[in-house]
């Protein structure tokens, strides 16, 4: 058996253990392991595992991940972000889908602390399905809205979609988290308008409700308003080059620790639950990263990547062809796998082909970022569809679904644009580096 086809048989073997509940990074980890034992024998096997599980964990920029994660667990446990749903429920709750609004705004507000698609969805989805319901929202534009808000959490900084991309292809993760700024803006907005078409087109999906007073906006605003300034102290000093990304994810950490000290909200018990959780998810990236670290030498002896290159190039198509194909196969792959899986497993194939035909890495990475949160909510998986399931169980999965195209289009659209117009996503960075 040729290299090459051992490389595909690598890759079939780590689908189909996915498929079967491995998990992701123990899948990739057990095929790069078990690949390099057959090609290169066991001592070469024994020594990528023991070099490259080493110098990934101990990756300094790692730990953005379980600091950020330690923020936005804080602030869900400590209620900080029912204040961030209540604020733009207050702002815009009024107009016709303004519940619906109101959720991806909170959504897109409480992605800038989570980094997190999943944690986005269900703390956002546990204050904003009630109300909808409440208000006699329809079932598909409460959850769709819900579901495809959450989406935020992989684009939004601090995307943990952006530090393992920077991780795989050694960019900057300040960059990429000023890269996602501006696309989060434009995908929130269109999300919104899809949410106006929709009322608009149907009224009695999201009926009007009525106005809330000029003073009780700002008193709902001001609650909301120290969680903001922390997420404007964060982000906005990397942008300014007061303190790197996991400077940032640091201070964010303990700005969120102290707020909620001082509200009276963290107690013990909410502080242990915050610090498991993040303990929880930080291993399974952690696990994740190890085992691409570990794929991907075995990707390279087998020259997968490189064939794969090749055969794109022999296409003829020029580089938005092959890069509508890659998008394709993004959205193809997204009805089966989660998001992470989805990246750890196509950017070490994929990127070499996209900087090789001209494109800018950090561009590329909100691109492929938007292309897989698109799969999030693709059926027939599409993860952050079957969160929503979790919260709203009496919604059929149906409706979901129909509620989330929309959302879909909106999307896609939002690609189109940032392909056209790639200063969307490089204005900021490059402003920022000059």
């Amino acid at each position: 058996m040729s290299e090459l086809l051992f490389g595909i048989l690598g890759l079939v073997v780590m689908f189909v253990a996915m498929i079967l509940r491995m998990p992701v990074g123990m899948a990739m980890l057990v095929v790069g392991f078990f690949g390099t034992w057959a090609l290169n024998g066991e001592r070469s096997a024994m020594a990528l595992l023991v070099t490259e599980t080493y110098s990934s964990i101990s990756n300094y920029s790692l730990l953005v991940i379980p600091m950020f994660l330690l923020m936005g667990n804080i602030a869900s446990v400590a209620g900080f972000s029912r204040g961030l749903y209540e604020a733009a429920f207050a702002w815009v709750g009024g107009f016709r889908g303004g519940l619906a609004s109101a959720s991806v705004l909170g959504c897109a507000a409480f992605s800038a602390v989570s980094g997190s698609s999943v944690a986005t969805a269900v703390t956002i989805g546990r204050a904003a399905l009630p109300e909808m319901k409440r208000f006699h929202y329809a079932d598909h534009l409460a959850a769709g809205s819900v579901a495809a808000g959450g989406t935020l959490g992989f684009l939004i900084p601090p995307s943990t979609g952006f530090v393992i991309y920077a991780i795989l292809t050694e960019e900057s993760i300040g960059q990429l988290f000023m890269a996602g700024i501006l696309p989060g803006i434009l995908l929130t907005a269109l999300f919104i308008l899809a949410i106006v078409l929709i009322t608009t087109l149907n009224p009695a999906a999201g009926p009007r409700n009525e106005q809330m007073s000029w003073p009780a906006r700002w008193k709902a605003l001001s609650g909301a308003l120290p969680l903001l300034v922390v997420i404007v102290i964060s982000i906005g000093g990397i942008y300014v080059g007061a303190f790197t990304p996991v400077e940032a994810s640091g201070i964010g950490a303990i700005l969120v620790i102290g707020l909620a000290a001082i509200a009276g909200k963290l107690s013990w018990r909410t502080l242990f639950e915050a610090g498991k959780d993040t303990i929880n998810t930080s291993a399974m990236l952690f696990l994740i990263v190890v085992g691409a670290s570990v794929l991907n030498p075995f990707l390279s002896f087998t020259h997968l990547p490189e064939a794969l290159g090749n055969a794109l190039q022999a296409t003829h198509l020029g580089p938005f062809g092959i890069l509508l194909l890659i998008i394709v196969f993004y959205l193809i792959l997204g009805m089966f796998m989660d998001g992470l899986a989805m990246l750890v497993v196509t950017v070490p194939i994929f990127f070499p082909v996209v900087t090789g035909l001209g494109f800018d890495p950090i561009w590329y990475g909100v691109v492929s970022v938007i292309a897989i949160e698109m799969g999030m909510i693709t059926p027939p998986v599409g993860l952050n569809v079957f969160v929503v399931k979790s919260i709203a169980q009496d919604v059929p999965m149906a409706e979901i679904f129909k509620g989330v195209m929309p959302f879909w289009v909106a999307m896609a659209l939002c690609l189109l644009f940032i392909v056209v117009f790639p200063q969307i996503a490089l204005l900021i960075p490059q402003t920022m580096f000059k």
